[in-house]
């Protein structure tokens, strides 16, 4: 046989015992990765807060991770949403620290540490260029089942009240609805902080329960709808901005592949800009054409003893750890930094 042939011959004989005598091999279809992540934000204001950001990060993951976003108290109460973090009852988190009950020493630095902010942009940078993203990492690392995946800003924390709020002695006996941390802080001029799950606060405000609100800026107070049920706004902010970051169950984080990870932390940023120019728009669009509240004001020379007596209460965050003290440091170094450098960062 010529060794054409033989060659022609053989290759012959090998497609036909491919084709007939191949064992037939299923292939194995991906498991899609589900996640439920449940934020502190009800219906309305997660609309902006985090439905965009999980609505392109699932279209994006193309079918090989779906998360399943549930609102405030959807899924468990939300000072219980840390342990179902641990737990593993949820997958994913969008909260601040302190409200959420989170076990470290930082968690009343977070969401609105009186005047530790005056701009939405001081968060990104005390995270990103003071050091205080490495200090959360260490904290939650001490911490079993849970992941700290970052923090980003939210909007100012002013006072949304049925009665104006001209002068200091105005808060006395006022019930607000507030965060942990700025409720204990507020207490100290009279304020009665208050804690209650997120969809009742209206009909608290409605039915006299509630006097007011310290839980966001006037953005929020339209998109909520407290703005129908109170009446004042008073502009002095106890914070330039809240601080909430996303967590992960560990396990859970652990198999999602790196990739996804990265596509992840990019939504996280996306969420981020979109919040940070959309309460901005916000709080100057509403302020000056919305048309439910009413604005008051505190004198400069008052609320200046507000500011500083914020110091005080920094002093005494700082003796709790070690670690609180390192960012108490930061955020008075901070804080001389910006009086230096002047405006746009500080004009006074």
């Amino acid at each position: 046989m010529k060794r054409r042939d033989f060659i022609k011959t053989a290759g012959a004989g090998a497609i036909a015992t491919t084709a007939g005598y191949a064992p037939y091999v299923i292939a194995q279809k991906k498991t899609t990765i589900r996640w439920r992540l449940q934020t502190y934000a009800g219906p309305a204001l997660a609309e902006h807060v985090i439905k965009p950001q999980v609505d392109a990060f699932n279209k994006a993951a193309n079918g090989e991770m779906v998360i399943e976003l549930y609102n405030a108290d959807q899924l468990v109460p939300h000072g219980e949403l840390f342990r179902a973090l641990q737990r593993g009852t949820i997958d994913a988190a969008q909260s601040d620290d302190d409200s959420m009950a989170a076990p470290v020493d930082v968690a009343s630095l977070a969401a609105y540490f009186p005047f530790a902010s005056r701009y939405s942009l001081d968060v990104a940078a005390l995270w990103h260029w003071y050091g205080l993203n490495e200090i959360w990492e260490e904290a939650y690392s001490e911490i079993e089942g849970v992941t700290w995946l970052g923090a980003g800003s939210w909007d100012p924390c002013n006072f949304a009240t049925k009665e104006p709020i001209r002068s200091m002695k105005d808060f006395e006996g006022k019930r607000l609805f507030m965060f942990p941390t700025v409720g204990r802080f507020m207490q100290r001029f009279g304020v009665v902080p208050v804690s209650m799950p997120f969809a009742d606060v209206q009909v608290a405000l409605q039915t006299g329960v509630l006097d007011g609100v310290a839980w966001s800026g006037i953005t929020e107070d339209y998109n909520n709808g407290w703005a129908d049920v109170t009446d004042y706004y008073l502009t002095n902010p106890v914070s330039g901005a809240w601080v909430g970051s996303y967590f992960a169950n560990e396990d859970a984080w652990a198999k999602v592949p790196e990739h996804l990870k990265t596509l992840f932390r990019l939504s996280m940023d996306s969420s981020n800009y979109y919040r940070l120019h959309w309460y901005w728009w916000g709080e100057a669009h509403h302020r000056v054409n919305g048309d439910k509240l009413e604005l008051t004001s505190i004198p400069d020379e008052e609320w200046s003893e507000v500011e500083q007596e914020a110091l005080t209460f920094w002093d005494e965050i700082a003796e709790k750890s070690e670690r609180n003290a390192k960012v108490v440091k930061i955020l008075k170094e901070y804080l001389e930094t910006m009086k230096a450098a002047g405006p746009p960062y500080r004009y006074s």
